[in-house]
């Protein structure tokens, strides 16, 4: 198996790592604001988010492996960069919300409506964040075939995600007034 191979796929597994590690904190965060008095809302199409994630990682692990991907040294470095930099965002996003930060949907704006960091200029710059991580980590390692497929099934659960969120954010007046004339990526 080739060196860039071996590296893609410990990048592959830090990232499935990092994932883990941040459904810990979640759960340790919803637990604190039911605690604090907010609501955690039934999404069942939770699972189809997480089923997302583990499929990219995944086919795009068999994708470079059994459909022998080259690397692309130039291409991979921006990808890479901008992959990096989502995940900047992304935890930027995360320090931004802290205690509030969740990867479930939690009415929790009975405790404050964040506005500072990035949603000074957005509604959800951390699921654009996601986006373009899911879209990029595939094509670091040329994956395109699982970086477009897993853009559009992402572009299909994001869209349903977003209306239950939305639906609950909205129904807040206080959030209503403070975040309606931002837009929701960019």
């Amino acid at each position: 198996m080739e060196l860039s191979v071996i590296a893609y796929l410990v990048l592959l597994g830090a990232v499935a790592t990092l994932r883990l590690v941040e459904l810990r904190i979640s759960r340790r965060h919803q637990r604190e604001m039911v605690a604090r008095g907010a609501a955690k809302v039934d999404d069942p199409r939770f699972r189809w988010m997480v089923l997302l994630h583990t499929s990219v990682l995944i086919g795009a692990a068999v994708e470079v492996v059994f459909l022998h991907r080259p690397l692309y040294p130039v291409l991979a470095a921006i990808f890479f960069a901008i992959f990096l930099a989502a995940n900047l965002v992304r935890w930027w996003v995360i320090r931004t919300l802290g205690d509030h930060w969740n990867v479930q949907v939690v009415n929790s704006t009975s405790l404050g409506v964040v506005t500072s960091g990035p949603f000074r200029y957005v509604r959800h710059p951390n699921y654009a964040a996601v986006f373009v991580e899911m879209l990029v980590l595939p094509l670091i390692h040329s994956a395109w075939i699982t970086a477009l497929a897993g853009s559009l099934a992402h572009i299909l659960v994001l869209s349903q995600r977003l209306a239950t969120e939305e639906r609950v954010l909205f129904a807040d007046a206080q959030y209503r007034a403070v975040m309606s004339d931002k837009p929701r990526f960019v």
